[in-house]
């Protein structure tokens, strides 16, 4: 008994010790399991997320609707709107890249738009933030009206649907780490040209946090790539570059009191410039094709980051240094004119800035009859997507050849150009079919292409490398001035950074239109009766509608407006100041143009004159 008592134990111990073998056997392979296994890659954590993001964006889009929906008090209101802004812009960077479109309905500007091809005008109201806020900020003391409550419902339910879509649409998205990184450096772009100037949140003037909320995004998204070994700091470099960013802007202040041009200059470019770095580090391929803004530029403020013969109609008609020097000998040559008296140097002098000093230049043959426009530079042209003042033709040869044609400005003959020119030996060796109209505009196309000037002290001073160099380069009123055209002047929601025209970052492709409502003279008495893209459109949105110009050069070229209305840059500041046309008390029912005063001091307008003036 005892003897069977004794096997029986020996056995369990036995049994024991094999299943305690077996789960510490278990847990070492468990253990080399979670060692060896591979690790998520970068791409799959910053998908996971992107689509995490999206979801919190659309958890707060709906708790937006229900407050709206509830009734809730505007204090609420705003804040539940707040939080939805600030959900967008952990989002912003990758939505922008990969769907425009619907990143636009979510966040485009609140202003109507008409498809030019659309012969029959429809309007494509804009939906989204923007509007929300509009309807938000301010308010009328007395709470929102049932109207207007109504109406913001509707947009916060298509608000919601509009996110809903993003989500559905980015979960099945072909990522690249390529473009991950090049995401994340337009986004440092759009920030600095469009974040922190109010541009997306124009009245509740929420542009500082949220552009923190953002780069705190980006942040998270880079922490997921490792950099090898021997660049190990890159990473503890990267957090401190982010982590400063993020300080400078939750530091106590206004929206009006932030330095923009420091912010820039310490943080904004050292971010966008270590990301590059980054990428290379990686070993992540930047993207090689042709961009209008180089996809290897460290910095917006970098002289050479832009492709002045990107708006081209073919390759082949990019500039040449000998096309260059070939439409140069045109530009000043009375060939081109139907009299033999005129040349491209009459309204566009080299020492007024390619401009003429005349509120609207003297006709062809004179006798006091004017042209229907004031002349704009030719400095930094071709750097925008559209020409002329109405933005009636895309290519530089276009408007060569319709200024040569035009009774009132040159009344030549291309033709007759033609025939003259053909014992020219210098097209020839430029162009091996010799003299024809298109390589006559070319060539006049090309030398205003080079006619390139992003080497103000302006952007100098913001590539200074320390305070001491900027301080040389900028007074402090210049500096000052530079702050209130990127902040409270609102300037820069129009002419953008660094270009100061019109056309859109970050990618740069796009020239916008303005209505401002400007006046036909300095007296402010009645509206201008140039209806501007009007006339080549037809479109009812497009009425009084011009290009936004730049307004680099404003010393030297008074007078100002399209109509050269306004002597002095002071009067122009006064007109904004105002609220345009809409402020002037015209009746102007699609200005884009805000029509709310700035309240801009004495001080203040003097300041921003003084910047522009550094230009």
């Amino acid at each position: 008994m005892v003897t069977e008592q004794l096997v029986i134990t020996k056995r369990i111990q036995r049994t024991r010790l094999w299943w305690l073998r077996v789960a510490l056997f278990g847990a070492v392979l468990t253990g080399l399991y979670f060692w060896l296994r591979p690790q998520p890659v970068p791409l799959a954590q910053v998908r996971t997320q992107y689509i995490a993001d999206i979801t919190a964006l659309d958890s707060a889009s709906v708790r937006l609707h229900r407050a709206l929906l509830a009734g809730q008090p505007i204090p609420t209101l705003q804040t539940a709107f707040r939080q939805t802004r600030l959900a967008w812009k952990r989002v912003e960077f990758l939505a922008e890249l990969y769907n425009p479109e619907t990143a636009k309905a979510i966040n485009g500007p609140a202003i109507p738009e008409v498809e030019e091809d659309d012969g029959l005008q429809s309007e494509v109201q804009p939906t989204g933030l923007q509007v929300i806020e509009e309807g938000l900020f301010p308010t009328n003391p007395a709470g929102l009206t049932p109207e207007t409550r109504t109406e913001l419902v509707e947009q916060a339910a298509i608000l919601h649907s509009v996110v809903g879509r993003l989500h559905r649409v980015s979960v099945d998205n072909t990522m690249t780490d390529s473009h991950v990184f090049d995401a994340m450096r337009l986004e440092v772009f759009r920030l600095i040209a469009m974040g922190i100037t109010g541009f997306d949140a124009p009245i509740a003037n929420t542009s500082l946090p949220e552009t923190a909320e953002a780069l705190g995004s980006l942040q998270r998204h880079l922490s997921f790539y490792s950099p090898p070994d021997h660049q190990a700091n890159l990473a503890g470099q990267l957090d401190q570059l982010f982590a400063g960013a993020i300080a400078y802007l939750n530091q106590p202040g206004t929206f009006n009191d932030f330095d923009r041009l420091t912010f820039i200059r310490k943080h904004g470019n050292t971010l966008s410039g270590g990301l590059l770095d980054a990428q290379k580090a990686l070993l992540i391929p930047v993207f090689q094709e042709t961009r209008f803004l180089s996809s290897f530029a460290r910095t917006l403020s970098d002289s050479a980051v832009f492709d002045p013969s990107y708006f081209v109609n073919a390759n082949n008609h990019r500039a040449t240094p000998e096309r260059v020097a070939l439409g140069k000998m045109l530009f000043y040559d009375p060939i081109l004119s139907g009299n033999a008296e005129r040349t491209c140097a009459t309204c566009h002098q080299p020492d007024r800035a390619f401009t003429d000093g005349e509120p609207k230049s003297l006709a062809v043959g004179f006798g006091g009859r004017r042209i229907a426009r004031n002349t704009p530079t030719l400095y930094n042209a071709s750097l925008q997507a559209v020409q002329f003042a109405d933005s009636r033709v895309t290519f530089l040869e276009d408007q060569a050849g319709d200024v040569i044609r035009n009774a009132e400005e040159m009344h030549g003959s291309l033709p007759k150009a033609v025939v003259a020119l053909k014992i020219d030996l210098a097209f020839a060796k430029t162009f091996p079919d010799g003299v024809t109209e298109l390589n006559l505009k070319n060539a006049i196309a090309s030398y205003v292409r080079s006619l390139i000037s992003l080497d103000s002290r302006v952007d100098r001073a913001i590539r200074a490398n320390n305070d001491t160099q900027q301080a040389a380069l900028l007074t402090g009123e210049e500096k000052h001035g530079f702050n209130i055209f990127m902040g409270k002047g609102k300037c820069a929601t129009c002419h953008f950074y660094p270009l100061y025209n019109g056309t859109v970052p970050p990618g740069y492709v796009k020239t916008e239109n303005e209505v401002l409502g400007t006046p036909a003279t300095a007296q402010n008495k009645r509206l201008d009766d140039d209806l501007g893209k009007f006339g080549s459109t037809r479109i009812n949105l497009h009425r009084h509608s011009f290009k936004t110009p730049t307004v680099r050069f404003t010393a030297k070229t008074a007078p100002y407006m399209h109509n050269g209305a306004y002597a002095t840059l002071e009067e122009v500041i006064d007109f904004y100041d105002k609220g345009g046309g809409t402020g002037l008390g015209f009746d102007v029912p699609n200005q884009t143009l805000p029509g709310d005063k700035l309240n801009l001091t004495v001080a203040e307008k003097k300041a921003l004159a003084a910047f522009m003036k550094a230009l």
